[in-house]
């Protein structure tokens, strides 16, 4: 699948205690990126969501490729794939590497080659046998983008790419999201600050909540995928 643009007007998304982010806008050609920046809870992870038809937003328009949300949500989600997206979205610490690609290619209905395509382009390689709790940062972050990637999707999420890694480990982790989006996969990503790596990414800055409205983020977020259709 070619990578799909992204385009989103006048987004906003409310939790229980009141608005999670308000009033977004923004446009990524295929095989762009993305990048969400904002202090913590200011609702990044929301937005991510919500672009990728996994969150509702309580007004504006979102068109992922020639898929509309909120009515073709089912479509969107098969088009844009999450490999990273809060506590909602993680590999299990139990599981083994092999383990994980089995299950990949079970839902996802890919194969082996493929698969190993995608760790290619990410540049990652870790032995089967291995837990996902022993990996480090990196190769962990890597490994959920590399199982994002094998589905062939149009666009991927991954929320705080470079999150506990060190420089070293953060270079690596931009590089390889750099060589997915030179493949033509859109990048839907969220940070703190800009990376050299994509300096030519879309940006979208979220301001900090406070009181009602940073409890309203920090809630929606952990509950991450809830409220998908």
């Amino acid at each position: 699948m070619p990578g799909t643009d992204v385009i989103a007007e006048g987004l906003s998304v409310r939790g229980g205690r009141g608005p999670v982010f308000e009033n977004v806008s923004t446009a990524v050609e295929a095989g762009g990126a993305l990048l969400v920046r904002g202090p913590a809870s200011s609702g990044r992870t929301s937005l991510l969501l919500a672009l990728s038809g996994r969150m509702r937003f309580v007004s504006g328009a979102v068109r992922v490729g020639q898929h509309y949300l909120p009515r073709e949500a089912a479509a969107v989600r098969e088009t844009v794939a999450l490999a990273r997206a809060g506590p909602a979205c993680q590999l299990e610490d139990r599981l083994r590497v092999d383990d994980l690609i089995a299950e990949r290619c079970w839902i996802d209905r890919v194969d082996r080659p493929a698969v190993s395509a995608a760790f290619d382009l990410v540049g990652i390689d870790v032995p089967g046998r291995v837990r996902v709790e022993d990996l480090d940062s990196v190769a962990n972050v890597l490994l959920t983008v590399a199982l994002a990637v094998a589905r062939g999707p149009g666009a991927v999420v991954v929320d705080e790419p470079d999150d506990g890694c060190a420089r070293e480990g953060r270079a690596r982790v931009w590089s390889g999201l750099a060589r997915v989006r030179e493949s033509g996969i859109t990048l839907l990503l969220s940070g703190t600050d800009p990376t050299p790596n994509l300096p030519d990414a879309v940006p979208v800055v979220l301001p900090q909540r406070s009181g009602e409205r940073l409890a309203g983020a920090e809630r929606a977020e952990r509950n991450g995928e809830r409220g998908a259709t």
